[in-house]
């Protein structure tokens, strides 16, 4: 018996053949769909190569698809073609290349279009897909077609599931999209996808891939009307206009409206006339003293605008960019009575930065709107897009924004031009500035106006898509520099105020990252006055790692003046800077005496000295012992400067995190007490007075210091034994070398360097010229000769060899070149000791992320030719790639980490990576364009 419900079977089966024939078709159709609208969708490696507008220099990629042929146009996401400037180039699916120029990005929404030239693709058919705005549908099928997570062509199926979502959240601070639904599917799509083109079945492009979570494996599309209009706009060429109220606005379903106090009669009016309709639009956040700010609140329910009931984000598009300039009236709901008020609609482009000025390598431009709404700020100020060293050494964050410098309001570029002109080289003034985190505290720092380390410029995009720049109007001549005089406070004691007027703190900037491995901004410890006459400064290699900084020297921390590096060791962790005397004016400075006798352990000594506090220490210690360094490096400070050859003091009651001098009874300095850097643990230890002294003495008489370039460790002679060393040579290290009861074995050669070539890893120093040997210190009194005649050890031989030593200038780096985004320096000392290199080419020491190195990645390499010109130093480099064209493409043999040669080609970039050098002249260091 049959329900008078049922239905026919013969029904029923029909419906499921229909099913079965729709599912066979899909299954047949989408491969023939993905095979026709591929060979449309490109590859897009795209570089930043100035922070702007909160993204950072990137060196990236995403997808992007062609929507017009003829005209080249490309159609991606906002965040790919990038708020600022990019240079990108496209990678259609045969893999030919082509450059690409933005032609557009979007103020608000998540999209923009790149061009390329038709006629420079060679073998490639391009097809071109269509929009289709209206084609997205809760339920229909797509595929995400694109660029996912570095894959060439990668296809992610889904199902479209909303087409009501709220634009997705990336993070305070970050580009957001807002006022617009987003589309949500359930894709896990990575970041190489974003701009790929969301597809149905027939081919048609119904949304722009944008974003997603890849916890939830779900991906966020954005809709096509605004993209659809900007494209037709872009092919008329016609200009895109874009209106605002300077309000965000948030979609509520009628039921939270009832709650924020809709009334019954306006809910039933409109849920009458529009019966397709959810909910309505509200007023969420409005920007300060924007026109909107005093006539919208928080929670307002928008009914009309210009006499249109509006109540979803692409009616209110419609309006507003359709009346750009003009004033509209405009119908809110609030608390149950309806109010109506008159605003004008801003031009989106007009608050959206074109413009950015660098100084100090910081990157500065207005305010944007999009960065306004995270702040919760008027559109005033400069906001902070990159520290470079100016800002970062005076601790002021990233993204923020900097209201006044030197007690005059930065509101545009136009003013902020006109203060820094003011600003005397060198001089510190105040800043005051907000912190995005704390937006309502208005912080003040004072900032070092040192522009010598790099070019200033201001940089804009106006007629065409290309960023322009010229140079800044001229600061004013720096101030001349009158004396002061500070007065020292009372240390306690005779001997502590005696040890305190040769005391001085020396504080480092270190402007240019990579250079010799370093990579912090500040250093900091203690120096002692050696010479007033001079103004001369002995401190570590730990606060003034090498030449290319800038140095401040305070004394009796009242008074603080600019200093400059003097001398920096090539071998040991000792430095000199100097101060102009005449500047301290009548301070009561003296300078240190020096005991050149060696400490043993058991001394009692005091130590004078700055603590992390900066207050002066005075205390008795003891030495523990007088021992080689030897101590693990750290391996995540590579290629950095770290002494060998060294007998250290060390004490069995050192002062913690503090750096000064011992002294004895009679307060001569008998060892300075030195940080070192670059090893696993945190180092500190003396300095033997005698080394200190010398170091003076050439540097006084302008006698270079030599080196045979090798690192020794000390053998016990028992050891020595095993290792076969002649019993007259034992009897005669037992007789002469006192309580050294051990030998010197070659621990390490520097490659390049004429010991390379005599002697070998293990051999035994038994004599030079003929005399014992088995401390550091007659080593390297004895290398100060052109030549050496060394007797060593070598698989049970004696062997008789010359060695020539390697001199050094007091200079140390003076030179260095940035070049397509990489730091190029000739290869310095701790390279070649830490990689076993020979010292040919020029080392490419870091890049910077949006430039063409970046893209390669070309750091710790040596260049050794450039597009078949063999390179052998700075010199020859410079003169291998000065006439290069800017967007030239370049072919360079590098050799890696270990010598293993590479060919690298990359294409120029010489409007945001020319060719540059800086260099150190008597006047100090000065950025020069090259090209």
């Amino acid at each position: 018996m049959r329900s008078v419900n049922s239905v026919p079977a013969t029904v029923v089966g029909f419906v499921a053949l229909l099913a079965a024939a729709r599912v066979v078709a899909e299954v047949t159709e989408w491969p023939q769909t993905i095979q026709r609208v591929s060979p449309a969708i490109v590859t897009i490696l795209v570089d930043h190569p100035r922070a702007f507008d909160g993204e950072p220099y990137t060196t990236t990629q995403g997808t992007g698809f062609v929507v017009d042929a003829d005209s080249g146009l490309i159609l991606t996401n906002r965040h790919v073609v990038g708020p600022g400037p990019s240079t990108a180039r496209a990678i259609f699916l045969n893999r030919e290349e082509v450059g690409l120029e933005p032609v557009y990005r979007d103020p608000v929404h998540d999209f923009g279009f790149f061009r390329y030239d038709p006629s420079k693709l060679e073998s490639m058919t391009v097809e071109e897909l269509n929009l289709a705005p209206d084609g997205a549908r809760v339920g229909r099928e797509i595929r995400v077609i694109g660029n996912d997570a570095g894959d060439r062509l990668s296809i992610l199926a889904s199902t479209i599931a909303r087409l009501d979502r709220r634009a997705p959240d990336y993070g305070r601070g970050r580009y957001n999209d807002f006022n617009t639904f987003y589309i949500q599917a359930a894709s896990g799509a990575s970041g190489g996808s974003s701009g790929s083109p969301v597809v149905d079945i027939e081919g048609r492009v119904v949304a722009l891939n944008a974003g997603g979570k890849a916890r939830t494996m779900s991906g966020y599309y954005l809709p096509l009307n605004r993209v659809e209009r900007a494209l037709d706009l872009i092919l008329r060429n016609k200009p895109i206009s874009r209106g605002t109220l300077q309000t965000t606005f948030v979609f509520e379903s009628f039921a939270e409206l009832r709650r924020l106090g809709l009334t019954l009669e306006t809910n039933t009016r409109v849920r009458n006339a529009f019966p397709d309709q959810t909910g309505m639009l509200v007023v969420e956040r409005v920007i300060a003293e924007s026109p909107a700010a005093d006539r919208f609140a928080v929670g307002d329910i928008l009914l009309e605008v210009a006499g249109r009931t509006v109540l979803n984000f692409t009616e209110l598009a419609d309006v507003l960019d359709a009346s750009v300039g003009r004033t509209l009236v405009v119908k809110l709901e609030r608390n149950g009575r309806e109010l109506s008020t008159e605003l004008p609609v801003t031009d989106l482009h007009a608050i959206t930065p074109r413009e950015y000025l660098t100084v100090g390598e910081a990157i500065l431009h207005p305010l944007s709107y999009q960065q306004a709404r995270h702040f919760g700020r008027a559109m005033r100020g400069i906001f902070v897009a990159g520290t470079g060293y100016l800002l970062e050494a005076a601790n002021i964050d990233r993204h923020s924004v900097i209201t006044a410098i030197d007690g005059e309001t930065t509101d545009d570029l136009d003013q902020l031009e006109s203060v820094l002109a003011s600003i005397p080289e060198g001089a510190a003034v105040g800043v005051r500035w907000v912190a995005r985190d704390e937006p309502l505290r208005e912080r003040f720092t004072v900032a070092r106006f040192n522009r010598n380390w790099a070019v200033s410029r201001r940089c804009g995009i106006h007629a065409s898509s290309r960023w322009t720049c010229r140079a800044l109007k001229e600061p004013v001549a720096a101030r001349s520099v009158e004396p002061r005089s500070a007065l020292y406070r009372d240390a306690g004691t005779r001997q502590a105020n005696r040890a305190a007027r040769s005391l001085v703190q020396v504080d480092v900037v270190i402007p240019i990252d990579g250079v010799d491995g370093v990579w912090e901004r500040r250093r900091q410890g203690t120096g002692v006055v050696v010479d007033t006459g001079r103004g001369w400064v002995v401190t570590s290699r730990a606060v003034v790692p090498h030449a290319a900084v800038d140095v401040r020297v305070t004394f009796a921390g009242s008074l603080e003046i600019a200093g400059s590096v003097e001398y920096i060791h090539p071998l040991h962790n000792l430095a000199v800077v100097s101060y102009d005397p005449a500047a301290v004016g009548s301070t009561a400075l003296r300078s240190a005496e020096f005991n050149p006798l060696p400490v043993a352990p058991g001394d009692s000594l005091h130590f004078a000295g700055f603590g992390a506090a900066d207050t002066l220490l005075y205390r008795p210690v003891q030495v523990e012992s007088v021992e080689a360094m030897d101590f693990e490096a750290h391996e995540e400070q590579p290629r950095v400067f770290r002494d060998f050859n060294i007998d250290i003091v060390s004490l069995s009651d050192a002062p913690e995190d503090a750096t000064g001098v011992l002294l004895d009874r009679r307060g001569r300095t008998v060892a300075m007490w030195l940080s070192w850097y670059g090893f696993k643990q945190n180092v500190h230890g003396g300095v033997a007075a005698e080394l200190v002294m010398e170091m003076l003495d050439q540097l006084r008489t302008g006698t270079p210091v030599r080196s045979a370039e090798v690192f020794w460790k000390p053998v016990t002679l028992s050891d020595a034994r095993e290792f076969q060393v002649p019993k007259e040579w034992i009897e005669r290290y037992e007789r002469e070398s006192g309580k050294r009861r051990h030998l010197l074995s070659v621990f390490r050669i520097v490659p390049g360097t004429p010991a390379a070539l005599a002697l070998a890893e293990g051999d035994l120093l038994l004599a030079i010229d003929g005399r014992t040997v088995n401390s550091f210190r007659d080593v390297e009194r004895l290398s100060q000769r052109p030549s050496l005649k060394l007797t060593v050890l070598r698989d049970g031989q004696v062997l008789a060899l010359n060695v020539d030593t390697v001199a050094f200038d007091h200079r140390g780096l003076d030179r260095m070149v940035f070049w397509a985004g990489a730091l190029l320096l000739a290869p310095y000392r701790a390279v070649l000791v830490e990689q076993g290199i020979e010292p040919v080419g020029v080392f490419s020491s870091l890049y910077y992320w949006g430039s063409p190195a970046g893209r390669e990645r070309l750091a710790n390499f040596r260049l050794v030719e450039v597009n078949g010109r063999p390179v052998q130093d700075l010199g020859s480099f410079v003169d291998a790639v000065k006439g290069l064209p800017g967007d030239a493409q370049v072919r360079v043999k590098a050799l890696g980490q270990f010598g293993q040669p590479s060919m690298v080609t990359m294409k120029l970039d010489g409007n945001f990576w020319p060719l540059r050098e800086l260099r150190r002249g008597t006047e100090g260091w000065e950025a020069v364009d090259l090209q």
